[in-house]
């Protein structure tokens, strides 16, 4: 969930960088806010007010601050105001994307509890609940009408599956990290990847199957994917066929409803190959080729299992592999050493593996 590792000025070139007197880096918090406080306060980084006292310490954050632990938005409120307040004594707070970071862009909210939902509640937090139930109910049952299927109806069974799905917060919460929110503006625009002197920071890892991206190239094709969700929720949004809150399981659902509804009712299907939708309308036609973009998700880096956000294998594989395939990555990016996150260390505290030449820093086990 949370550990610390302190790493001196020879792991950083200054090329890029003022020259700090050394890198503070935290991986995997998860809403823990107390831990944070007391790893930050016991490392020099912030005071017993939580104020910035670290002058010219670089603190990174490998990803990995959403989700489980209930503090998430108190966690957030701190990494932002240390990340304004630590340029203006020589030192920097570089948070980088995990893949719960992604999970919670694109509407995978599995880790997300009923605490956490609670924590961005308020008065109206019902009202916005029974509203959003309501916008579900009518999409979901226009969409059924316009396809000729059987329609939603409002029953106590079903009533009760959505609100235990979609808690009171639930709708504060997208909103809150959706594109406008204030929490979603500042996710969407952490990196993935960043390089200080010869270390490489990183969620998960660098597959050697990539060793012909540079970290910027990796940086960008994470940016664009992202961008591309958001793009297609507001589209399919705005043609009336989901809601921007859908959880993205209920999203490819509507979709696959509305792909294989245009599909039935061309006369060339299934026997044109993709010349089917030369039928449809021009609309219709744009929406098929979104819809299988939305599909092919899959395959993204940002959620693939060897993708930087995901790829465990500098904790997994042997030392003789390991060391191997690192070394391939390692030269391609003019690196000596990477820090990574999301692997837990089976001895629960901080490995140096491979040769010394990765540090994996999550050692405890977060909660189910």
């Amino acid at each position: 969930m949370l550990t610390l590792l302190v790493a001196f000025p020879e792991f950083v070139s200054g090329k890029a960088f003022t020259q700090p007197s050394r890198i503070v880096a935290l991986g995997d918090l998860h809403g823990d806010y107390q831990r944070a406080i007391s790893i930050l306060q016991s490392a020099k980084i912030v005071d017993s007010k939580n104020r910035w006292i670290g002058g010219d310490t670089f603190l990174v954050l490998t990803g990995d601050f959403l989700d489980r632990g209930t503090d998430v938005r108190k966690v957030m409120d701190l990494l932002m105001e240390l990340e304004k307040k630590a340029p203006k004594s020589g030192g920097r707070v570089l948070v980088l994307l995990g893949n719960h970071e992604m999970m919670n862009l694109i509407g995978d909210l599995r880790y997300v509890t009923p605490e956490i939902y609670a924590t961005f509640t308020d008065g109206k937090s019902e009202k916005r609940q029974e509203k959003a139930y309501q916008e579900f109910l009518k999409t979901s049952q226009r969409e059924a009408k316009k396809m000729g299927l059987p329609k939603q109806e409002d029953t106590p069974a079903f009533r009760l599956e959505w609100m235990e799905s979609h808690p009171v917060g639930y709708v504060e919460y997208r909103e809150a990290l959706g594109p406008k929110g204030r929490y979603g503006r500042w996710i969407r625009k952490l990196p993935v990847v960043v390089m200080l002197g010869d270390t490489v920071f990183v969620h998960g890892g660098i597959h050697p199957k990539l060793v012909n991206y540079s970290l910027d190239e990796m940086n960008e094709r994470i940016e664009k994917e992202r961008k591309a969700f958001d793009s297609w929720v507001k589209f399919f949004t705005d043609e009336g066929i989901i809601q921007p809150y859908y959880l993205v399981n209920d999203m490819i659902a509507a979709l696959r409803k509305r792909y294989d509804w245009l599909a039935s009712s061309s006369p060339s299907h299934g026997s044109n190959g993709d010349d089917w939708t030369s039928s449809l309308s021009s609309k219709e036609q744009y929406q098929v080729k979104l819809m299988k973009a939305f599909f092919n998700m899959g395959a993204w880096l940002s959620v693939h299992p060897d993708g930087p956000l995901w790829f465990r294998g500098y904790g997994t594989w042997s030392e003789e592999e390991g060391t191997a395939q690192l070394a391939k990555v390692l030269a391609a990016q003019g690196a000596e050493y990477m820090v990574v996150g999301h692997t837990i260390a089976a001895e629960k505290e901080i490995l140096r593996l491979l040769g010394g030449k990765v540090f994996l820093i999550d050692t405890i086990e977060p909660a189910a």
